[in-house]
């Protein structure tokens, strides 16, 4: 039965996985994904502004449940520093744990989970340009919400204004709340572990982290509900479109390659040094020469003919009239003896 190949999935099949090509493309991805953050800082006013509106839709739909959680996690030490920790280093650990993991044991999966992870990442990236929003934390007091990162921040390396380390807050953008990568950077990390795991305990893995992230990124009043919801959201879009730009990067290598490959050989070709020339048994150039001792000449139908004349009687001098009834076995028949040949028969 013939098997059908998926479009640009060929062209893929050709390029094998490479730490030392993937590695500088994921680099790259997030240092695009870290300067938008930065350039995209946006209006303060403007931020406010859309919190404020994402707070009012979740009172209205009752659904603002990092109200009560930040309550608990600014009451609770335990639960608020492990959870700040949590925000401040899982995030940047256990995506590129999971990626490289999938990279070493599941590499069939690598480039579609890469390209589904990227994808979404910069879906998110625009999210944060065309809507800058400032985080529960950042709002007036008079909201409801404290910020645990503050409060508990003698506990570990970040500072006061951002999970970033100390004096490095300036350096982040922290209004960009909508979408929450967080969340949906745990939720491709779950279904990583779900689907490629193969025991229950991953499962359980892939179900509990990006649950907890949820809830640590609205408990630490880094994020609201819809955030998380819209951190989904990007993800699912992302698994999406993820197909099509797998078969435009495919199209663009196999339009590529051919000219990489032809610019190769010409270059291969000028550095190439020219070959020597043939010669004959008389240093004439271009002379074929069929084997040792064994060259024609012009009028000689195959090889060693000359010798075979000389070795049947006539000497280096002689002429065919010189050796018995001047005919050689190679010459052609005259008329006459065709005729006494056909009488005789």
């Amino acid at each position: 039965m013939p098997q059908t190949e998926t479009p640009g999935t060929g062209v893929l099949s050709r390029f094998r996985l490479r730490w030392w090509t993937e590695l500088p493309l994921i680099l790259l991805v997030y240092g695009c994904y870290s300067a938008g953050r930065l350039l995209a800082r946006g209006d303060v006013s403007t931020a406010v502004d859309h919190g404020l509106a994402i707070l009012r839709i979740e009172k209205f739909l009752r659904i603002n449940a990092e109200h009560p959680l930040n309550r608990l996690f600014t009451r609770e030490a335990w639960l608020g520093v492990p959870a700040d920790f949590w925000y401040a280093s899982l995030h940047y650990l256990v995506t590129p744990v999971i990626l490289i993991w999938v990279f070493r044991f599941r590499a069939a999966h690598y480039r579609a989970a890469r390209t589904w992870l990227m994808t979404s990442t910069f879906i998110g990236l625009i999210g944060f340009t065309l809507l800058p929003t400032c985080p529960p934390r950042l709002l007036s007091p008079e909201h409801g919400f404290v910020d645990t990162m503050a409060q508990y921040s003698s506990y570990g390396w970040w500072g006061g204004q951002a999970s970033a380390p100390r004096g490095l807050g300036s350096m982040t953008n922290q209004y960009a709340a909508m979408p929450s990568l967080h969340v949906g950077w745990s939720l491709w990390c779950g279904v990583m572990l779900w689907r490629y795991g193969g025991t229950r305990f991953t499962k359980v893995l892939g179900v509990a982290y990006p649950l907890l992230t949820t809830i640590v990124v609205m408990g630490t009043a880094n994020h609201y509900l819809l955030d998380a919801v819209a951190g989904a959201v990007v993800m699912g879009a992302g698994l999406l479109l993820a197909p099509y730009v797998t078969r435009t990067v495919a199209a663009a290598r196999a339009r590529l390659t051919p000219a990489v490959a032809q610019a190769q050989n010409a270059l291969r070709a000028r550095t190439a040094p020219a070959a020597p020339a043939v010669t004959g048994r008389s240093g004439g150039a271009g002379s074929p020469i069929v084997g040792g001792g064994c060259q024609t000449s012009t009028g000689e139908r195959f090889p060693r003919q000359r010798e075979d004349r000389l070795g049947s009687g006539a000497g280096p001098d002689g002429s065919p009239g010189d050796a018995g009834d001047g005919r050689q076995d190679w010459d052609v028949p005259h008329p006459g003896e065709v005729e006494s040949l056909g009488k005789t028969r």
